[in-house]
């Protein structure tokens, strides 16, 4: 099975009202002030799946700053589920400083099908991943129904681009050492926090910790996956694309070629995700 562990679809209203959208949201409007910036619907994503040779896709929405705009993007995420339960598997997003608001739409979204949250954004929501008390209720409502909480992780080196932030490898270890039981993906191999990993003591903290590779050609050299899997090893790593930033099959040519065992092959491109989302199997 070929997971495509991040990715992004907007509703068609949203897409085609992007510059109204820009004028309510300052991350929304840093990201897509380019009119070139790719924005997808649930059919474009699932189209894109048919060409490319992949299965399932986590679907992500965008991390709203305002909580109703939120809630009005799960319930696009909850149709277009159901309306591709085969393919899609939906993250629900909410503003962690809504509250008992937040709480509550998270409970909702994961009642009607959805599988987890994320992709939160602290830089463009205005919080921390250190704030412990903030992420407190959010965090046991994940852990007690099992599904995975997926962050943004940007490095604190290398260029600058637009969504870079500055949530950093220290705030994911924090943030795992607050929520030891609590599942987490980071998006962008965590900022290069794999490396860190070969410190023992960072390992033990990061043991519910999980990377997918979304924007990689944009960050890195392809050789960071067999790299990572001598790091951190193959069953922490997700295939994931960014789409609709970048297609998925780039990231299939690639892996294909890549020096790795077949068995990691095989759990990178979907193994570990269908274990994280999929837990009853296909």
């Amino acid at each position: 099975m070929i997971v495509d562990a991040h990715t992004h679809i907007f509703p068609p209203d949203i897409c085609t009202r992007r510059q109204e959208c820009r004028s309510r949201d300052g991350w929304f409007a840093d990201l897509y002030e380019d009119p070139r910036a790719r924005m997808a619907t649930a059919e474009d994503l699932v189209a894109t799946m048919d060409l490319d040779g992949v299965d399932r896709a986590v679907a992500c929405g965008f991390a709203w700053s305002d909580q109703g705009r939120c809630r009005e993007h799960n319930d696009y995420l909850i149709e277009s589920v159901a309306r591709y339960p085969e393919r899609l598997i939906g993250l629900a997003i909410v503003q962690p400083r809504a509250g008992r608001e937040a709480e509550r739409e998270l409970e909702r979204a994961l009642d009607a099908g959805l599988r987890g949250l994320g992709e939160l954004m602290p830089d463009g929501q205005g919080f921390s991943l250190e704030d412990a008390d903030l992420l407190s209720p959010l965090a046991g409502i994940l852990q007690e129904r099992g599904w995975p909480l997926m962050t943004h992780s940007s490095e604190p080196v290398g260029h600058a681009y637009h969504g870079k932030g500055q949530t950093l490898p220290q705030h994911v270890i924090t943030l795992a050492q607050s929520f030891p039981g609590l599942r987490v993906v980071c998006g962008h191999w965590g900022g290069g926090l794999p490396f860190y990993e070969l410190m023992p003591e960072v390992a033990q903290a990061l043991q519910n910790v999980f990377y997918d590779s979304a924007a990689s050609p944009y960050l890195y050299r392809w050789r960071i996956f067999p790299l990572a899997v001598q790091m951190i090893g193959a069953h922490k790593i997700l295939m994931g694309s960014d789409y609709p930033l970048i297609r998925p099959r780039s990231y299939l040519m690639h892996l294909a070629q890549l020096p790795l065992q077949e068995e990691d092959r095989a759990a990178i491109l979907g193994g570990n995700a269908a274990a994280l989302w999929l837990p009853a199997g296909p």
